[in-house]
């Protein structure tokens, strides 16, 4: 993808961030009205992969529908959710450093420091991975203030 066109990309994805699913309180990405698109958060720490959740274990937090592939995993979130759930409410990463929202994808993530990060596509992950502290720095930062609040 050339840079112009990421970026009709990213704007389009920042604009449609509210149809897609902007929880405006919780402020937690939704895809089909599940948090991480029903991908279960807890599986990036135990099974070091995305794995789809399953609408028997499920649990709503910060306005969103999380689901799990297994009561197990339904369980260990319940019990602290902000261990598991992703930074930025589930928002890509890098947009977050930039001052902007974005949507993600399931598969672009990273744990850093036991805190889950997602990014909007692998071309953006690569690109978050060349300076992870500089942009967990700046995303910190700019994540109070992007939705206005």
């Amino acid at each position: 993808m050339t840079h112009a066109r990421w970026w009709a990309a990213l704007a389009l994805a920042i604009g449609l961030s509210g149809s897609l699913g902007a929880a405006a309180d919780g402020r937690i990405f939704t895809r089909d009205d599940l948090a991480i698109g029903g991908t279960d958060p807890v599986a990036y720490f135990t099974e070091g992969e995305p794995v789809a959740g399953s609408p028997e274990f499920q649990w709503e937090w910060q306005n969103a529908t999380w689901q799990f592939a297994s009561a197990e995993h339904r369980d260990l979130f319940q019990a602290d959710p902000e261990a598991y759930a992703p930074q930025y409410g589930g928002w890509c990463a890098w947009a977050a450093a930039r001052g902007d929202a974005a949507s993600t994808v399931p598969e672009a993530w990273k744990i850093v420091d036991d805190r889950l990060y997602l990014n909007y596509s692998h071309g953006i992950q690569r690109r978050w991975e060349r300076d992870i502290p500089g942009f967990i720095e700046a995303a910190d930062a700019h994540w109070p203030n992007i939705f206005g609040g």
